[in-house]
């Protein structure tokens, strides 16, 4: 792992489930950077996240945040280590307020957050329950980064949401990874991913099949017409 690494996953091999999940995968975050992570549904993606946020525990190698080998550690454990992860569809209380949500994150919101999410802002009173999709997503998000973390993951932040919606989603992530946030996302909008993003991988049955600078990616033949529809 080099100096500037934030995250190195190192040969990680996965099997649960009765089949062999990830396949000797390996991947650097650097310091700072906006990674994404393309692919197909099954590729790993999600997988990988867990692995790397304690979910799951590799079979074979190494996760290391900023220089400290937190393989097979739980997840509560990671947390401290400095990784956060946004699940796909995470759940929030209904019941309870935007305001009340966010206050049962490891540290306060402060304006930044909501600076971050001006949607969410303008509805700190309002019960969660009420909130559009897109809000949702972005409450979600907002409580990874309370945990004031390192690296913060996100997995299919734009599922299931409308485009303009999308787009302010990714707009934060962007703003995000430029306030110095290291961020590594699982997006299969990978158009919109590619763009965003500084360096990317493409995952496939469980392996890394292609890596590279964001730009390099989208001019490849193969992610062209496999992902791009071009």
């Amino acid at each position: 792992m080099t100096a500037q690494a934030m995250l190195s996953v190192q040969s990680v091999s996965s099997r649960f489930g009765g089949g062999l999940k990830l396949n000797d995968v390996s991947l650097t975050v650097a310091r700072g950077q906006l990674v994404s992570i393309l692919g197909a549904n099954g590729a790993g993606k999600s997988t990988l996240l867990g692995v790397i946020s304690g979910q799951y525990a590799p079979s074979t190698g190494r996760v290391v945040i900023d220089g400290q080998d937190i393989t097979g550690q739980p997840a509560h454990r990671v947390v401290r280590a400095g990784i956060a992860l946004a699940p796909q569809n995470h759940p929030i209380f209904d019941s309870l307020s935007v305001d009340e949500n966010l206050a049962l994150g490891v540290t306060p919101a402060d304006a930044a957050i909501f600076e971050m999410f001006p949607n969410l802002q303008a509805k700190r009173g309002q019960r969660a329950g009420r909130l559009s999709g897109g809000e949702r997503q972005m409450l979600s998000m907002a409580q990874a980064l309370l945990t004031k973390p390192k690296l913060c993951m996100f997995d299919e932040p734009s599922s299931g949401l409308a485009p303009l919606i999308v787009h302010q989603v990714f707009t934060a992530i962007r703003r995000l990874a430029d306030s110095g946030t290291t961020v590594l996302m699982v997006e299969q909008n990978a158009r919109a991913a590619l763009e965003l993003a500084d360096h990317a991988y493409v995952m496939e049955q469980g392996r890394i099949v292609l890596e590279g600078p964001a730009r390099q990616i989208s001019a490849n033949d193969h992610v062209r017409r496999a992902y791009l529809g071009l």
